[in-house]
């Protein structure tokens, strides 16, 4: 392993070795209509179930208009905040060319896409390296309830 030195100081070595186990789950989130859906309880479980104790969880949506999020978990007033700058920045009065799915179709993909489809996050001890405050989120950007699937793929030793 290279260590390299940064401003902080040294980098210290959490695991080293080849990854001997991959393990792969889906799960289907039930959205109620735009805003934030915290998953991380259903990635930890699927850490859990990997045995994988040191390594990488990647987390994928498999949809265009719906995205992932790594934000704070302690306060709601975040993810409020948060939906409210996507409003502003894909805002659903806009006069989009693609509208054959509805006036929330369009905006919701320009919302997926500036937020993203997939996560990695590492694997150390069991559990997902999240910070303190950290938790995973499947965010819906459609109008109505969706029945969204989301694809986990845990990697290491």
């Amino acid at each position: 392993m290279a260590e390299r030195r940064s401003r902080s100081g040294a980098p210290r070595a959490l695991h080293a070795g080849a990854a001997t186990r991959q393990a792969m789950f889906s799960t289907t989130i039930e959205t109620p209509g735009p805003g934030f859906v915290e998953i991380t309880r259903e990635a930890r479980a699927c850490v859990r179930e990997s045995g994988v104790t040191h390594g990488l969880a990647t987390v994928f949506c498999r949809h265009t208009s719906a995205s992932l999020a790594i934000q704070e978990n302690a306060d709601p007033e975040v993810t409020r905040d948060l939906v409210d700058a996507l409003d502003r920045l894909a805002p659903r009065d806009r006069r989009w060319r693609h509208g054959s799915e509805g006036p929330d179709d369009m905006p919701a993909h320009v919302r997926a896409m500036l937020t993203g489809a997939s996560l990695a996050v590492p694997v150390l001890d069991g559990e997902l390296a999240l910070g303190t405050w950290q938790g995973l989120y499947l965010v819906e950007h459609r109008d109505r309830p969706h029945r969204r699937e989301v694809v986990l793929v845990v990697q290491g030793a």
